[in-house]
């Protein structure tokens, strides 16, 4: 690959790609980012700026995708609205990004014959009950429960149709929740780390039992980048790392490993429409790809996302401020 686009490339898990793509290939990124509250173009300071622009745009302009996709080799789609709670209070920028620029994308690498990948989410899922043993498959049908995973859910077919109907040379991976570096303070992780520096309790929604399955960035953009190199155009590949814990377990162990009372926490009101457990089966990518996940401890990716939070305060402060803010206009 001579030349990569990725989308939302100055984002947490974006970023995470770019910085592997300069790392392990010899390609120069172009990275297409809106900038919006959840970017850090700071996670790309450290990179060779002969490797990696940064063009500042929307994927949901047309013109600016389509002269983009015409000069790349391969199109990682990573840009999208994602915060669930947002995407509740107003749908509208999850259509208009997840959908239509998923769509305008598509188009483009259609006219240039260019392979694309579509990095979901494994929310389109719906959710699994907390005593279900099973886990979702690349053949689990798609039940999205929210505004933001159903957007995810209709970008992800319309990949799969182009690559039916049209040729496109795609794949798609359905990831489970990350965490790590550079993510924005109003995810569930960096929220209780940042809310403990600050010298608050963690906040946990409802009773906390709800499961996640936890993978930090890193892993995620080794697997994508595998799946990019290797993986078989019209496949999808689920992208997990064996790390289920309940949100009241996430919580407790972020506190004792920063020195707290793994009681110091309170119970706010749940979300809308709480999926109640995610987890993923990645035998396939495992398997047919050969990838394997490097941080398989969780606790040991913990005390190195709480070690990074810790020395970036100037990085989050700001925005931890206004976020928290919002919270507590919903009761959160």
């Amino acid at each position: 690959m001579r030349r990569v686009l990725v989308t939302g490339g100055a984002g947490f898990v974006g970023s995470s790609l770019v910085h592997r793509l300069v790392s392990e290939t010899d390609a120069s990124v172009d990275v297409l980012d809106k900038l919006t509250y959840a970017a850090s173009p700071e996670s790309l300071d450290d990179l060779p700026p002969d490797r990696v622009r940064l063009v500042v745009g929307d994927v949901a302009d047309a013109a600016l995708v389509d002269s983009l996709v015409a000069d790349s080799d391969a199109v990682v789609h990573v840009a999208a609205e994602s915060h669930n709670d947002n995407s509740l209070s107003d749908p509208t920028p999850f259509v208009q990004t997840n959908l239509v620029g998923t769509f305008l994308l598509l188009e483009a690498v259609r006219r240039y014959d260019v392979r694309f990948h579509q990095v979901s989410t494994d929310e389109v899922y719906g959710d699994l009950a907390l005593e279900d043993p099973k886990r979702f498959t690349e053949d689990t049908p798609f039940r999205p429960s929210s505004p933001y995973s159903a957007t995810k859910a209709g970008a992800d077919h319309l990949v799969s149709a182009w690559v039916r109907s049209f040729g496109v040379r795609a794949t798609i991976s359905h990831c489970s929740n990350n965490y790590g570096p550079w993510q924005h303070v109003e995810k569930f992780i960096p929220r209780q780390i940042t809310e403990i520096l600050e010298g608050r309790p963690a906040r946990i929604y409802g009773s906390g039992e709800h499961v996640r399955d936890w993978i930090h960035a890193d892993d995620h953009s080794s697997a994508v980048l595998a799946i990019l190199e290797r993986g078989r155009v019209g496949e999808t590949y689920l992208v997990g790392a064996d790390g289920e814990h309940s949100n009241l377990e996430v919580a407790r162990t972020i506190l004792r490993l920063m020195g707290r009372d793994e009681d110091q926490l309170v119970h706010v009101e749940d979300r809308a429409g709480h999926d109640r457990r995610y987890a993923i089966e990645s035998g396939l990518l495992r398997s047919e790809l050969g990838w394997q996940p490097r941080l398989k401890d969780f606790e040991a990716g913990l005390v190195e996302t709480i070690a990074w939070y810790s020395a970036h305060r100037d990085w989050w402060a700001s925005d931890k401020a206004a976020t928290e803010a919002a919270y507590a206009a919903t009761g959160q």
